[in-house]
């Protein structure tokens, strides 16, 4: 991969995951006044915004944020697809585009455990970060915390999550055959 490719790469990769992460804020009903929900929403919504006009939220799904992710993995292919001089496939790249979404929801949902799981070691509660990952990653936890046996204080629902996550990342890859390389 050449350095331009790269640049492309991270650029989209990067506003894809604010992307999907306001969606994930509005399914989960988070804190919309937190610092951090303020960024997600203030980063999106010069383009979310018109694009409601055009396409309304069908209860709590917001249908323009989940059009806009797609349209920006979209952009991703397609400019990667001319930096390389490969001919372009609509129906392929609008393929591998809803799988990347998927993908990248997953590798979203992986980084933001991690970083709780390290949070939960050096922080006190209080940083408004914390806040939200914990109510986007709680309605996940809880059920497998109530599946568990208690451990004495030692919360292994992140360890449980986690391994359902690469899990399902190895099972996608064997079935779906560009699941590996998005």
């Amino acid at each position: 991969m050449n350095a331009l490719s790269f640049l492309v790469s991270t650029f989209f990769d990067l506003y894809l995951m604010v992307v999907i992460l306001r969606i994930w804020l509005q399914l989960a009903k988070a804190d919309f006044y937190n610092p951090f929900s303020q960024f997600i929403v203030k980063a999106t919504h010069p383009i979310v915004a018109p694009m409601r006009r055009v396409l309304p939220s069908v209860g709590a799904f917001d249908t323009a944020s989940v059009v806009l992710a797609l349209l920006v993995v979209t952009a991703k292919f397609v400019v990667l697809s001319l930096i390389a001089g490969a001919a372009i496939d609509i129906l392929t790249i609008l393929l591998i585009s809803v799988v990347s979404v998927f993908k990248q929801a997953g590798v979203l949902l992986f980084w933001m455990l991690i970083i709780r799981a390290v949070l939960s070691w050096v922080s006190q509660g209080n940083n408004p970060i914390e806040m939200v990952m914990g109510q986007l990653t709680e309605p996940l936890l809880s059920p497998i915390r109530r599946m568990l046996p208690s451990m004495g204080g030692l919360d292994l629902s992140l360890l449980v999550m986690m391994i359902l996550l690469n899990f399902l990342n190895i099972l996608l890859a064997q079935y779906v055959p560009f699941w590996a390389n998005v």
